[in-house]
């Protein structure tokens, strides 16, 4: 297989399909990459108990048949679908975006599939369940879990339509991570030329200030255009978000791991409450 890196665009289908394919495109012609279309199928075989003691094995063996018959027509009817999923999002990009792109099928559950081709993947996009949410908070879905969990590499989630990017915001803690997302922004051309901002919530002791002037000089020595901002909030997504609306970022970028309120991703911290709160593309750095 090739090593030639690509942006893995996970798509399924669903309603964000359409979002995840541009984002992916749009990403990968920031950084002169191709697009690798992925769709990941799990099919699991069909329940069959022993019966002998119930039937006949001559029954037994018929109705095992038709078992194995239906297996293979779902497969095959699978198999079409995805076919059909690929070469439509693929025409999709095609007649949107000056990117190559390579499509994969894979008949397995989504991680094993996207860590089929972990020598490829420079980032990785998915979409939410925007269209699920309640009470306000967006059903993101399992798979964006266990993905997030075991990858290294960025992760964009989108829901929305897609919309170019013209600025972006760096959820900061002063934590290793949030200097590492920091660092990954300097480091690469995806964000380069847009607005930046680098919001810290709280944290108004020395040390911290530093760390976020720090962080603000290294985007600044980079070429970027940015802010720093350090707002008082009762409660830290809140304060973000807030200031995003206000100030009509377009995508933010967060720390997947690190200390105090970023810790453990998906386990009720601020970065999980980023991500059910919004419907706006997020960057996840690990």
């Amino acid at each position: 297989m090739s090593t030639e890196q690509h942006i893995l665009a996970c798509i399924d289908g669903s309603a964000v399909t359409e979002s995840v394919c541009s984002y992916a495109a749009w990403y990968a012609s920031r950084l002169d990459l191709s697009v690798g279309l992925l769709h990941a199928t799990d099919i699991p075989a069909s329940t069959r108990r022993d019966l002998s003691g119930a039937i006949g094995i001559d029954s037994r063996q018929l109705l095992l048949g038709e078992l194995t018959q239906l297996d293979e027509k779902r497969a095959q009817v699978v198999n079409s679908y995805s076919n059909a999923l690929i070469q439509d999002a693929k025409s999709y990009i095609n007649s949107r975006f000056d990117v190559n792109v390579d499509s994969y099928q894979r008949r397995s559950k989504l991680l094993p599939a996207i860590e089929h081709f972990k020598e490829k993947n420079r980032a990785i996009v998915m979409g939410r369940r925007g269209e699920d949410h309640k009470n306000n908070r967006i059903n993101i879905g399992s798979q964006i879990e266990t993905v997030a969990r075991a990858s290294s590499i960025p992760i964009l989630i989108c829901s929305e339509q897609f919309k170019v990017p013209t600025s972006f915001m760096v959820a900061f803690d002063a934590s290793k991570i949030a200097i590492k997302a920091v660092q990954m922004v300097a480091n690469s051309p995806l964000l380069r030329g847009m607005q930046g901002h680098i919001v810290m919530i709280g944290n108004d002791d020395d040390s911290s200030k530093k760390i976020l002037a720090a962080a603000v000089e290294q985007l600044k020595s980079s070429g970027f255009m940015v802010d720093a901002h350090l707002l008082s909030a009762a409660d830290a997504v809140d304060g973000l978000l807030t200031f995003q609306v206000e100030n009509k970022i377009d995508i933010i970028v967060v720390g997947a791991y690190g200390g105090s309120k970023w810790r453990q991703l998906f386990l009720g911290n601020t970065t999980t409450e980023i991500i059910v709160s919004t419907l706006s593309p997020i960057i996840l750095v690990h």
